[in-house]
């Protein structure tokens, strides 16, 4: 820093060398560079000349007024010093005066003194003569703080020369007044009318005439308990009548300020006075007022939380959700600022679990909200599936993927409209939502898992309860069955996912960090085994309304005294006609999987290879009586077909699937009828004709044509064995007749 400050080649500072400037310049630099340097130096200094004398000029009328400025003080200051020194004979003249005055009057002043000595006496002894006037008429005034301050002023007085004859009477007056003054100040503890800053003001007054601070203090604690439960009361007489915002405001301005005042009255009064006398121990005292006070708020604050609690509750099925948030809000942030009120008790805490409470509720009233609204779509739903139809429509005529959408996307709009009345409750303006605690249980415990979950698993709760009525009965149309598997299989493939999705964007909710929540795979899988058992229900439905009029067909008549058959029974063309309905049904709601096998070219051939077997078989089982006939061969015949084919398998979400299990129902149970009647040559011929027509039209609802085959070559075998002349017709009558029928 020195070295800086003694540089000789710093050309603005002290110890400029202009030759070793010059020299090192010369040797350093080009000529054009000294030019260069040259041309700078002359722009530097014209440029400070011309700085200097823009200075000079702007600052010359300054200095032109300051030099008149001092030109002037010195002869003001001149006047001045004659008539300071005039001063300072005028101070000596009147010092000498006052000498005088002060000796003259030295007499007089003692008397003076001596004489407003008594006169001071005299006013205090009219003071005291008046005193007992003066209570009264500040008692009739009701000037009780002015009463109290006259006293005290003759209070030590009184004591001291109480027992003088000329003031034993004033004594005992005031006495007696004073009696009169403190049981007025105590009738104001019940007045209902007494506002609390009366109260603190009498229990002021009581203490400076000095009245045992316990005592006062259970008075005052009791007065103040009176009056706050007459708000209590009020409150709750209130709460049927005010919306849950009128009530806490009535609360906060009413019972929660006066609580506030009377204990920090209370805290004034007792515990932070000072000056209490007539108390031996201050510190004991301290601590008995400081257990009192505590008593008496949690006392008062309990039942002030059983109103809210009680109106909130009340609210829950009536209050606008965003109504609720605010009243509750402001519950949360009184009660903050109350936190200090009580020593070791936090009001907050208690009234985030009120708020967590209120939530809890409001989830659980919209769920209930959406169950039934749930259950409205579903009653609406079966009544425009039950509504009587024209002879000439069926079921096919009733779109069933507008009512599936519909239904899906009525349910998905009404949760996201709950999600978004919910959300109000974790605004970021609301105070009780930054609470870790409350966002905890509400968000991931009410919610999502007490709500959306819950939801959810109704959904499949309702749908599964279908499957556990009778069967027979007409209430539940099969196509709500149907309908609702759809309904399941369509949220297990996403809307599931949406709405959970929803759920923990809008309550910042992370799945992964929690375990205890339900996972999106444990509710697709009870979607998706919902669905499942509502098509298998749905298809055993179909199958045994199918079997139902194919059972009473086979039961009804008589077939060992049947005429010839000339047609085909109209029980079968109703069997085809209700298969057709049923696959034009489900065809709007289940496709196919894959490509559906077409009726093979050699059908037909298989056909009449079936009907040159039987009529073979004809001529084979002609030739024996019944008894003849081996009948366990028969029997493991029967038995080989009925375990090749299982009934009540498990049905795929295809249409193909639903139609072959309905249909392996229906023949089962027609199988099963075959076999425990009789039949004649003709009645055997007739069922040969049921099931070549049968064999014509159901076919092409299968995946596996040869499943049809199988199922009615049973059957017409089961007719043969329990036929008492069997003989087949031939294939090509049996054509003529179904063609014909």
């Amino acid at each position: 820093m020195s070295e800086k400050n003694i540089n000789p080649l710093d050309i603005n500072g002290q110890h400029f060398e202009p030759n070793l400037y010059l020299e090192k310049l010369f040797k350093e630099s080009t000529l054009k560079q000294v030019m260069d340097q040259e041309n700078e130096i002359i722009k530097d200094t014209q440029t400070l000349h011309s700085d200097m004398q823009t200075l000079v000029y702007e600052n010359y009328n300054k200095f032109i007024t300051a030099t008149d400025t001092v030109r002037k003080m010195k002869t003001d200051f001149k006047k001045m010093e004659t008539e300071m020194d005039l001063l300072a004979q005028n101070m000596e003249s009147i010092t000498s005066f006052s000498q005088q005055i002060s000796s003259t009057l030295q007499d007089t002043r003692e008397q003076i003194s001596k004489l407003s000595g008594i006169h001071s006496l005299l006013k205090r002894l009219q003071f005291l003569f008046k005193l007992p006037s003066t209570l009264k008429l500040r008692m009739e005034e009701k000037n009780y703080n002015q009463a109290v301050e006259d006293y005290l002023i003759a209070q030590k007085v009184l004591q001291h020369y109480g027992g003088m004859p000329s003031f034993q009477g004033i004594k005992v007056d005031c006495e007696t007044i004073l009696v009169e003054l403190k049981e007025e100040l105590r009738n104001q503890f019940n007045d209902a009318n007494a506002t609390a800053k009366q109260l603190a003001n009498s229990v002021d007054l009581l203490l400076q005439l000095e009245e045992p601070a316990k005592e006062l203090c259970a008075e005052f604690l009791t007065c103040a308990e009176k009056r706050l439960s007459e708000q209590l009361v009020m409150l709750k007489d209130q709460s049927e009548q005010r919306d849950i915002t009128d009530f806490v405001d009535l609360g906060c301005s009413g019972f929660l300020s006066d609580l506030c005042l009377v204990v920090a009255s209370f805290h004034d009064m007792f515990i932070n006075r000072m000056n209490i006398e007539n108390v031996e121990n201050s510190e004991i005292f301290e601590n008995f007022a400081d257990i009192e006070l505590n008593t008496f708020i949690l006392n008062k604050m309990e039942k002030y939380f059983e109103l809210v609690q009680s109106k909130v509750d009340m609210e829950q099925e009536i209050s606008d959700t965003t109504v609720l948030v605010k009243a509750l809000d402001r519950f949360y942030r009184r009660l903050q600022a109350m936190n200090t009120l009580c020593r070791d008790t936090d009001f907050a805490k208690t009234g985030i679990e009120i708020v967590i409470n209120a939530g809890r509720k409001q989830c659980k009233t919209h769920l209930q909200v959406l169950k039934m609204h749930f259950a409205d779509l579903l009653t609406k739903a079966r009544q425009t599936l039950t509504t009587p139809k024209l002879i000439t429509q069926d079921d096919s005529n009733i779109n069933l993927n507008e009512m599936l959408m519909s239904l899906v996307l009525t349910v998905v709009e009404k949760v996201k409209g709950v999600l978004q009345d919910l959300v109000v409750f974790i605004e970021n303006d609301v105070n009780f939502a930054q609470q870790a605690l409350f966002r905890d249980s509400f968000c991931v415990d009410n919610v999502r898992e007490g709500l959306i979950v819950c939801f959810l698993h109704h959904l499949t709760a309702t749908a599964r309860g279908l499957c556990s009525s009778n069967v027979s009965d007409a209430k539940i149309p099969p196509i709500l069955l149907l309908l609702l598997s759809k309904f399941c299989l369509d949220f297990q493939n996403g809307h599931v996912h949406y709405l959970l999705t929803q759920a923990d964007e809008l309550f910042t909710i992370n799945p992964k960090e929690s375990v205890a929540l339900t996972t999106e795979t444990e509710i697709n899988t009870t979607m998706q085994e919902s669905a499942q058992e509502l098509l298998n229900y749905y298809v055993r439905i179909q199958g045994l309304n199918i079997s139902q009029m194919l059972r009473k067909s086979v039961e009804t008549r008589d077939w060992l005294h049947t005429i010839e058959p000339r047609t085909v029974r109209a029980v079968m063309k109703r069997v085809v006609e209700d298969m057709a309905s049923i696959d034009s049904t489900v065809a709007q709601l289940y496709e196919d999987q894959g490509v559906p096998t077409e009726h093979s070219s050699d059908s037909s051939r298989k056909t009449h290879s079936i009907s040159v077997s039987r009529h073979q078989y004809r001529s084979n089982w002609s030739a024996y009586t019944p008894n003849q006939l081996d009948s366990a061969l028969v029997s493991n015949i029967h038995k080989l077909f009925s375990e090749r084919i299982e009934i009540f398998s498990t049905v795929e979400f295809s249409k193909v699937s639903i139609l072959t299990g309905i249909i392996k129902i229906s023949l089962k149970t027609f199988m099963e009828c075959v076999r425990l009647k009789t039949f004649s040559k003709y009645g055997l011929q007739q069922i040969q004709v049921d099931t070549h027509y049968l064999q014509l039209y159901l076919w092409r609802f299968v995946a596996d044509e040869n499943l049809v085959h199988f199922l009615l070559d049973e059957i017409l075998g089961s007719a043969v064995h329990r036929c008492l002349e069997p003989i087949l017709m031939e294939p090509s009558v049996v054509d003529i007749i179904c063609e014909r029928g």
